[in-house]
């Protein structure tokens, strides 16, 4: 969520109602547009990072939901409106019970509920009482995320501070703030720390690879816990990779130590911490891949299943594509009816970022060749499914987009339930496919979107049809 300030001299937005929010769209994104009530000035624009409507509409409720839930929406509360607010968030965070699904739910609303509150404390005019909600509202978040995992002293005490204050007299600021410890004296744990570095990283990185920080960071997290990272020893981090290689296989606690490496070198390059100490801490034996590519016959039952479904089935050319193409699940989800295409006379599809659609890095832009007749592929008959379309081929979003597909290969192919073969494996099997027919490995990897030589810089360039055909043939020569 980026929130752009187009406020006039004089005007601050939330010392007045808000008038009804208005949404618009340009260049493919949505935007939420804020502003008083009675006037057409001092409005405040959010790009809400997305070209889906149903998407942004969700995002923007969630935003003006969680200024409302913490009386922000509403410049006049006194502060003993508002920690009386608090008060029943702290103590309804505290008391609710939970199950399994829940406890899921609530972390994931208690970290939109974070990031929401400090994009309106750094970015949106509010008054001091609002900036005093906010911050203890923060600590009541935190600490109900501690509660989530079974520590609720932190969440107790805030309650009881809460009940305790005197309702008559405001606080001073400054008094509040001489409280406070000093930053130097407080711990710093990595939950913290990986906080800011992803608070830093946010708008540099891609929503699909800031999952996967997050991920690893959250697992990196449980185990450290309240270790203070200012005084940590090699031992500390020898257990932890100790304690990740118990439920987890080496390649994968390779990847989250890779992650540990990135956020403690950058820590110390920041002066948050002295030393890092994670060189040579990752894994050597076992850390290969254990992802495992789909053999010949289960591709061609997987094409023969798909040839069973309607032509209009999304599912049919969703699969078809992951066969022929190799493309990654959420670049599939993400194309268009323009990125299908011809370039030097051969259908392709088109890998780009426009209209705000993003791909892994770099190299993921390229093109790639529709194989006519590949396992049975019908390009005509896919092309009056593009034709159909309204703008994007596939409606559905990532997560439910990832789960129908894998869902579909777990029921045609009667799949193990370890995930050692995954709709990602097709891209193993392509890359398997091309290599068994001894073609160029540069070619190889611009069709994978591995690419590092002049190939994938050709593309775009004078030398595209040339490039292209040289990377039909190699697929019609592995696919046909």
């Amino acid at each position: 969520m980026t929130i752009n300030q187009r406020s006039q001299t004089g005007t601050n937005l939330l010392q007045t109602a808000l008038a009804k929010p208005y949404h618009y769209r340009r260049s493919g994104r949505y935007y939420l547009r804020l502003r008083p009530q009675g006037t057409a000035k001092g409005f405040f624009t959010l790009s809400l990072r997305t070209t889906d409507k149903a998407t942004a509409m969700t995002i923007s409720q969630d935003i003006l939901q969680t200024l409302k839930a913490y009386h922000l929406d509403n410049p006049e509360a006194t502060w003993d409106e508002l920690r009386g607010r608090l008060e029943d968030i702290a103590e309804s965070c505290l008391t609710m019970a939970h199950g399994d699904s829940s406890l899921v739910a609530y972390e994931m609303i208690h970290d939109e509920h974070h990031v929401a509150l400090r994009e309106a404390s750094a970015k949106l005019p509010l008054s001091v009482n609002q900036q005093r909600a906010v911050s203890k509202a923060l600590e009541i978040l935190e600490a109900a995320q501690e509660r989530l995992e079974g520590r609720p002293g932190k969440l107790v005490e805030i309650v009881r501070d809460l009940k305790g204050e005197s309702c008559g007299t405001p606080t001073p600021l400054s008094a509040s703030l001489s409280v406070l410890p000093s930053e130097a004296s407080k711990p710093l744990t990595f939950k913290t720390l990986s906080g800011l570095y992803m608070e830093e990283r946010k708008d540099h990185v891609e929503a699909s690879t800031m999952r996967d920080v997050k991920s690893s960071c959250e697992a990196i997290a449980a185990i450290l816990g309240d270790l203070d990272l200012k005084t940590h020893t090699r031992e500390h981090m020898k257990n932890l990779r100790d304690k990740l290689l118990e439920d987890r296989k080496p390649s994968t606690v390779k990847k989250i130590l890779t992650r540990l490496s990135t956020v403690m070198d950058w820590a110390v390059n920041n002066d948050y911490i002295t030393k890092a100490l994670t060189d040579g801490l990752k894994p050597t034996k076992g850390t290969d891949s254990s992802r495992e590519a789909f053999s010949q016959d289960q591709v061609k039952a997987l094409m023969t299943h798909a040839k069973t479904l309607p032509v209009d089935s999304w599912q049919r050319w969703a699969l078809s594509l992951g066969v022929i193409a190799g493309t990654r699940i959420e670049e599939l989800r993400q194309l268009t009816k323009a990125d299908i295409k011809q370039v030097g006379g051969v259908w392709v599809i088109d890998i780009n970022r426009n209209d705000g659609k993003t791909a892994k890095t770099k190299n993921a832009l390229r093109v790639v060749p529709l194989t006519d007749g590949a396992y049975g592929f019908d390009l005509q008959a896919f092309r009056e499914f593009v034709e159909k379309a309204d703008s994007r081929l596939f409606e559905l979003g990532a997560g439910q987009f990832s789960a129908v597909l894998n869902g579909a290969l777990r029921d045609v192919l009667s799949l193990n339930a370890d995930r050692t073969q995954t709709f990602h494996s097709l891209r193993h099997s392509l890359a398997g496919a091309l290599k068994a027919v001894a073609t160029q490995v540069e070619i190889n990897e611009a069709i994978l979107g591995h690419a590092s030589g002049s190939i994938s810089n050709d593309l775009y360039g004078a030398g595209s049809s040339v490039e292209v055909g040289r990377m039909a043939e190699a697929l019609k020569t592995a696919l046909l």
